[in-house]
């Protein structure tokens, strides 16, 4: 008896290249989230930031040293340490680090390296702490 994997997509377009209306759908997102953009620039309004890999890592980072209690939960405004959730980040960026090697420019590496170095050493004193 085999297991057949998850698929998010049809079976019919999994393995599939994108057709050309894919293509435009994306291309008419990519045109409309611009527009929205501008339009928010112009109202005074805040803009996000581009997303990119580093601002990625960045957030998670953040989130994970919320969790270790370093810094405020912004929605309390109390350092509350929660070491299972910060575990559970500081592990998904191992997962990022090892599923990225060899992809990303040397910045990116080193980003996510000093990182996790930085988040598992903090997390280890937690732990440490705890257990006296």
């Amino acid at each position: 008896m085999t297991k057949k994997a998850l698929s998010v997509m049809p079976e019919s377009q999994s393995a599939k290249p994108m057709e050309d209306n894919q293509k435009n759908i994306d291309e008419s997102w990519k045109e409309a989230a611009e527009k929205e953009k501008e339009t928010l620039k112009q109202e005074g309004k805040f803009v996000p930031p581009e997303p990119n890999f580093n601002f990625f890592i960045t957030t998670l980072a953040l989130q994970a040293s919320i969790f270790l209690g370093d810094i405020e939960n912004p929605a309390t405004n109390k350092k509350e340490a929660d070491l299972t959730q910060a575990k559970f980040l500081i592990d998904t960026l191992g997962v990022l680090k090892e599923k990225t090697t060899g992809n990303l420019k040397q910045e990116e590496a080193d980003l996510l390296e000093n990182v996790l170095y930085e988040l598992r050493m903090q997390y280890m004193a937690k732990v440490k702490g705890e257990a006296k």
